[in-house]
């Protein structure tokens, strides 16, 4: 998916969400302004699982 393309997604989010097809179509179909906040949360991940929990929150 182009999504992971983007500059601007951290490294451990887009391995993250390479890991979920759910959660990166989730994140894609988001408008620009709550993508930015899910990166910016990822920013804060200061384990793999605080960003499997961000990906995960993707799906609720």
């Amino acid at each position: 998916m182009s999504i992971l393309n983007d500059k601007e997604i951290p490294i451990g989010l887009g391995m993250a969400l390479s890991q979920n097809l759910d959660a990166m179509q989730a994140f894609a179909s988001l408008e620009k302004g709550a993508r930015n906040h899910v990166i910016e949360r990822s920013h804060h991940a200061q384990s793999k699982n605080d960003m499997q929990n961000i990906v995960n929150d993707l799906l609720k």
